[in-house]
């Protein structure tokens, strides 16, 4: 069974093709990494996806089925660095969250254990680093117990120490059978936690399929910048 697919998908602004006939495939239980240069058309089929921006045509399927809002009750979603109360602690963000959707507060405990900030948890987010930040926000995406999670440039600005944590955090979260697909411009970071890879290049996917299955002699830096290469960089 497929969690996700999306069929000559497009997206206009005007004369702007942000996606330009996508087509994709994300198995139910995988780690899918959407690789692209800045533009590429990441963070749009993302907010598509998610219900957060209407496509100009084509096709989604969620779950099996046509895609429809309601499914999205089974998504937990991170597009940008998470919108949080500073003097709060992140026992408080989740227990808000939590009645403003429905959640039995019980499952507030295990999630944030599962992201590692329950030794924390009564600290204030103005003393956090902006890994824990990225983990709190994923602690709020995880309260609705979601199938699927879309995480957009997770490792965006963190230090060393926080890309760890976020990759740590991944493979946890997959190692459960949560579906995961994570953008990012960075190859090393998808080789190392993904399944498969889509590389999309000026609104387009130009590669599916296994990370190894960009590599050129081995060397998937020159595979990846060969597809690059081959339609100029992305550039409109």
């Amino acid at each position: 069974m497929t969690t996700l697919e999306v069929s000559a998908l497009h997206k206009h602004y005007g004369d702007h093709r942000a996606l330009d006939g996508i087509d994709l495939t994300v198995g139910q239980g995988e780690v899918y990494g959407l690789l692209g240069p800045n533009g590429a058309g990441k963070t749009t089929l993302m907010k598509v996806v998610l219900g957060l921006q209407r496509p100009t045509s084509g096709h989604i399927r969620l779950f099996g089925e046509p895609y429809h809002r309601s499914a999205l009750a089974q998504v937990g979603a991170l597009v940008e660095v998470p919108g949080l109360w500073p003097h709060l602690d992140a026992d408080a963000h989740l227990r808000a969250h939590a009645r403003l959707r429905g959640v039995d507060h019980r499952w507030i405990d295990g999630v944030l254990e599962q992201v590692r900030l329950g030794e924390v948890r009564h600290r204030a987010v103005s003393k956090y680093s902006l890994g824990m930040r990225w983990r709190l926000g994923i602690a709020i995406a995880l309260l609705v117990r979601p199938r699927f999670i879309v995480l957009d440039e997770p490792t965006n600005g963190l230090d060393p120490v926080g890309i760890r944590e976020m990759r740590a955090l991944i493979r946890t979260l997959a190692g459960a059978g949560t579906t995961i697909m994570v953008s990012s411009h960075q190859l090393g970071e998808i080789a190392q936690v993904c399944d498969r890879v889509g590389v999309l290049v000026a609104g387009r996917t130009h590669y599916e399929g296994p990370v190894d299955g960009l590599a050129v002699d081995g060397d998937l830096e020159a595979g990846f910048f060969r597809i690059i290469d081959s339609v100029g960089g992305g550039v409109r």
